[in-house]
């Protein structure tokens, strides 16, 4: 097997690959490729959105961020390789990603279950390293013969896998959703970074601010206001119909909202909103807030926020994870050491 400075090197030399991409330049003409038949298999990874990925993803794979990252695992050379069962979801482009390169860096092995709609960008991917394709096995089959397991999707599938996969040790995750805490001293700046949050990826992404807690009279302009550079949104087939719909449901069903005529928000207790919708409640105490948010913890990816909140980050880096922000709190490398 390839020592773990080896892998490292297939890393950093990936994340140079990542952050530079180019339309201008020749050796990226396979990787376009690979964004265009990625596109037509799902109109969700339009290619600006891919690139978005793509270049967010060369920015945490700096050498930096992953020497910072693998240094307090003290990971040894891995003789006894296990196989990691990995289900994917396909919601955002190279959204499986992280936990490919946490087995990768671990020294294990990844048994692969694409998503239907996203089965090209991630094997393009590993075909990018020889020392990637050795440790990588795509199937669209039942899984068979694998150690253990991390799979991600919805919350109906995730009680399917619970009970599938409960003999293995596993890794299991859900919906979740970001959410945005305000507390009314928030500069333009702030307010366009959080459109960005809301937005990019069209929303569908479970680190997307999806709820909104907002300071009690706090004018709900300021939110359009900071979503209004991104009102384009709208020329997108998809996302347009998903919008007619919901507001078609809304009027239909009675529901108070108020919209801009690419987005709507709700007052809502519910955190997870649909397409082109946005939540949101007002609170009178950041105080009670705080202890309201940790009951409901295990509904919550991430809290963007100015305020005072553990592990809130700045708006606008919603969708800019690094290495060691683990999807639901649980860190992926530290199981895959123990296993």
């Amino acid at each position: 097997m390839s020592g773990l400075k080896n892998r490292i090197k297939a890393l950093e030399k990936l994340g140079r690959y990542l952050s530079h991409i180019s339309e201008e330049d020749s050796q990226y003409e396979p990787f376009f490729d690979a964004i265009d038949r990625a596109q037509l298999q799902n109109a969700w990874f339009e290619k600006k959105a891919c690139i978005e990925a793509i270049k967010s993803w060369g920015a945490a794979l700096q050498p930096n961020n992953i020497n910072q990252w693998e240094s307090k695992y003290q990971l040894k050379e891995n003789n006894a390789p296990k196989t990691i069962a990995v289900i994917m979801a396909g919601n955002i482009p190279l959204v499986g990603l992280h936990d490919l390169i946490s087995i990768w860096i671990s020294g294990n092995k990844a048994l692969v279950k694409c998503a239907s709609k996203d089965n090209i960008l991630i094997p393009f991917i590993v075909n990018f390293d020889p020392l990637f394709q050795s440790h990588t096995t795509f199937t669209d089959k039942q899984l068979v013969g694998f150690d253990a397991v991390i799979a991600t999707g919805s919350n109906n599938a995730a009680r399917y896998f619970d009970y599938y996969f409960s003999k293995y040790p596993h890794i299991i995750r859900k919906n979740k959703n970001g959410i945005a805490v305000l507390n009314g001293f928030e500069s333009q700046g702030d307010m366009t970074n959080l459109g960005k949050d809301m937005l990019q990826y069209y929303g569908l992404g479970c680190r997307n601010v999806s709820k909104l807690y907002l300071p009690k009279g706090f004018d709900l302009n300021m939110i359009f206001g900071g979503l209004f550079p991104y009102a384009n949104i709208i020329e997108m087939n998809k996302y347009a119909n998903n919008y007619d719909y919901n507001k078609a449901v809304y009027l239909m069903s009675e529901f108070e909202f108020v919209e801009n005529g690419f987005f709507m928000l709700r007052e809502e207790q519910a955190i997870s909103s649909p397409i082109a919708t946005g939540h949101y409640e007002f609170y009178d105490a950041l105080d009670p807030l705080k202890s309201h948010l940790k009951e409901q913890q295990e509904s919550i990816q991430c809290v963007v926020s100015n305020t005072d909140i553990e592990g809130a980050i700045p708006f606008g880096e919603a969708q800019n994870p690094q290495l060691w922000d683990y999807a639901d709190g649980v860190d992926t490398l530290e199981f895959l050491k123990n296993l």
